[in-house]
């Protein structure tokens, strides 16, 4: 029933948001006027005042934008709690986070891997995150400042800011301000980028530096430009670098139309101050990242992606290629896991198969980027297209759409280099829609008004059921409480632990709960899996110092047992009579909340 909720949940969302729409344009359709040249909404006109001469003030504007997403975020925080890892990606980017934050590249491989292995981390030829670096590297600033979670939110606040600025680079300052506004809304608040670990916002912070450097390196030629387009460049080859590749050709096609075309700036002023500049960023990140690999893999052109494809995955990436023969598993969790997604990639092959999953995933990515709200400024796309200067994030736009087509996985993510692209082409069209004046009527102005009137409501209410624990959504915080509460509880007990994770029949793979430290040797918990007797007690001889748990990860209410108890329940209960160690189910109080 959870499981039905939580996929019934985003269409509770839309609707209601779209209901609020249709309240709002009905409203403004029966109370509108014959306009008479005077703004008929002096309040507005009022706010957008002020609004305006903020917006003048761009640096401000920047920092304002910043600054708002990590103030009303942490304001929320006695609501809405801070966010656990939960799916596998995230746990994977948390070990590459703890890796750097250490001061490593990577690690070596543990000795009792066999038992330790889980999904998209590699144990040999080194132990490590599957994933390029950047994610890690931005949760490894926030472990430094005190959680990892803390990289994330400042990750999300730097994506608004970029995008503000990138929309000075196109639009009037008062336009570039409302969009970013916007973004703050509809991005930086109640979204999983921000309340996770998938560091997804600084993949739309490396388009947002490289979409609005290229009209600023354009017009003043100036080596600052130049070297945050590559800035922008290296952050998305070492975050999505396919999707980043698909982002950057049509920059580069403009870009090289620009610098031979006709109105083509001299050499003698564009080659010191953008090729050469833009060369030698490129190059250094180029050799950082073959070194990164290198480290982790032993060769500068083997990305970890292909270490675990050999080992573990047989489906492909894209949908055009061939299965590749399974390998052999050590134990059933991660053979099944694979074997599934097997499963799953030939059926989205079929004819049948690629429509369903075309058609969830175009919902998906409406429902997470416009949704109602910003669906209403597409209606003036036809006025956008005929823009010359709107082609550029048109094309990005177009040429995402075949490119995420041929992958055998997606998610609204898998968008966020054109992140940037899709918010220009946006506001854009809210310029048109604000001049759309029917029947002498100020229609457009009005519904334009009413979009972040309805976003900022939407956030109310979606806090407000949280106060009053009303479930609209999945409960706050999010990701995989019952884990973070037992290593909360094991954290407060002597020694080191070693827990054997069991799971049930019907195991659901998104709920793994094996991952462990960068530093195995050193960490308070260690999990693993349950791979039988004999296995388990070559497991127990190594870790002989640490204090040995089991714990069921499919049962409704989980709780460590003390390895090898036959009856748990009063093993538990004479532990706590004589009040040493004491350790508790999963609480109630959080399983009520």
């Amino acid at each position: 029933m959870q499981n039905l909720f939580l996929l019934l949940a985003p269409s509770l969302l839309t609707l209601i948001e779209g209901v609020l729409l249709v309240a709002a344009v009905a409203l403004i359709l029966f109370s509108s006027k014959k306009s008479s040249g005077r703004d008929q909404s002096p309040t507005f006109l009022a706010i957008e005042r002020r609004f305006a001469r903020l917006a003048r003030r761009k640096r401000l504007a920047v920092l304002v934008v910043g600054f708002s997403v990590i103030a009303i975020r942490v304001a929320l925080i006695p609501i809405l709690g801070v966010p656990q890892p939960a799916a596998h990606d995230e746990f994977s980017y948390l070990l590459a986070a703890d890796t750097f934050a250490h001061g490593k590249l990577t690690n070596p491989t543990p000795p009792m891997w066999v038992h330790l292995e889980s999904f998209h981390i590699i144990q040999k030829p080194t132990y490590m995150s599957v994933y390029p670096p950047m994610q890690g590297i931005v949760l490894a600033a926030g472990q430094l400042l005190g959680h990892p979670w803390i990289g994330q939110v400042l990750a999300t606040a730097l994506m608004c800011s970029a995008l503000c600025w990138m929309l000075q680079g196109w639009l009037p300052p008062s336009w570039a301000l409302f969009g970013a506004a916007l973004a703050v809304l509809r991005l930086g608040i109640l979204n999983y980028w921000m309340n996770g670990y998938w560091s997804t916002s600084i993949v739309a912070f490396g388009g947002a530096l490289v979409l609005g450097a290229w009209p600023r390196v354009r017009k003043h030629l100036r080596t600052r430009d130049a070297l945050l387009m590559s800035l922008g460049l290296a952050i998305l080859a070492n975050s999505r670098p396919f999707e980043g590749l698909i982002f950057a050709v049509p920059v580069a096609f403009a870009m090289l139309s620009w610098l031979v075309g006709q109105h083509r700036p001299s050499f003698r002023r564009s080659v010191p101050r953008v090729i050469f500049p833009m060369v030698f960023a490129l190059a250094i990140a180029a050799a950082a990242t073959g070194y990164y690999y290198y480290r982790v893999t032993g060769s500068p052109f083997r990305m970890t992606y292909q270490v675990e494809v050999e080992t573990y995955s047989a489906a492909p990436f894209f949908i055009w290629q061939t299965p590749r023969p399974e390998t052999s598993y050590d134990n059933q969790v991660m053979g099944d896991f694979y074997r599934w997604e097997v499963k799953v990639f030939e059926t989205n092959r079929t004819v049948s198969g690629y429509r369903r999953r075309a058609a969830k995933y175009l919902i998906s990515w409406w429902y997470f980027y416009l949704g109602p709200l910003l669906s209403l400024p597409l209606l003036t796309i036809p006025h956008v297209v005929r823009e010359s200067k709107m082609r550029l994030p048109l094309v990005i736009c177009a040429a995402m759409v075949p490119a995420l087509a041929v992958e055998t996985w997606n998610m609204p993510h898998y968008f966020s280099p054109a992140t940037c692209a899709l918010w220009l082409v946006v506001v854009r069209g809210m310029r048109h829609l604000r001049h759309w004046s029917p029947v002498s009527r100020p229609l457009g102005t009005a519904l334009v008004r009413a979009i972040p009137v309805l976003a900022c409501a939407m956030i109310l209410l979606r806090v407000t059921a949280a106060m009053v624990h009303v479930q609209i959504e999945s409960a706050w915080p999010r990701g995989n409480l019952k884990r973070a509460m037992i290593l909360r509880q094991l954290h407060h007990v002597p020694s080191q632990q070693l827990v054997i994770v069991v799971y049930g029949p019907g195991h659901n793979f998104d709920r793994e709960w094996v991952y462990n430290d960068a530093d195995i040797d050193a960490a308070k918990v260690v999990w693993a899996r349950d791979m039988g007797g004999d296995s388990n007690q070559e497991l127990l001889n190594f870790f002989k110092d640490r204090r040995v748990w089991r714990v069921n990860a499919d049962a409704e209410l989980p709780m460590l047992e003390s390895y090898g108890t036959a009856n748990p329940l009063e093993r538990l209960r004479a532990v706590d009579q004589r009040g040493s160690d004491s350790i508790l189910p999963y609480a109630a109080a959080t399983a009520e909340k």
